[in-house]
């Protein structure tokens, strides 16, 4: 068995939080092949069910990737990813 993990980055500004990148848990939650898709599908149809942008609990955070580059994530706390 795999052992699945999240990307996370604490916040030590004004904010003092910890974000979570929304894939990774998305990744560790499901058994979605894939985890960006997911993502991608699951914000269409908030939006389109509820009228509520997903995107407004994200914030783009640069964290560290697999090919060892920094990219903009949707990032959020813990309170936004539960």
């Amino acid at each position: 068995m795999e052992k699945k993990s999240f990307r996370d980055l604490y916040r030590d500004s004004e904010e003092q939080k910890w974000y979570f990148s929304v894939i990774d848990v998305i990744a560790v939650l499901t058994d979605s092949v894939n985890p960006r898709d997911y993502w991608f599908k699951m914000k269409k149809r908030v939006h389109s069910e509820d009228g509520i942008e997903l995107s407004t609990i994200c914030r783009q955070l640069k964290m560290k990737s697999t090919d060892g580059k920094y990219y903009n994530t949707d990032a959020a706390e813990t309170k936004g990813d539960f």
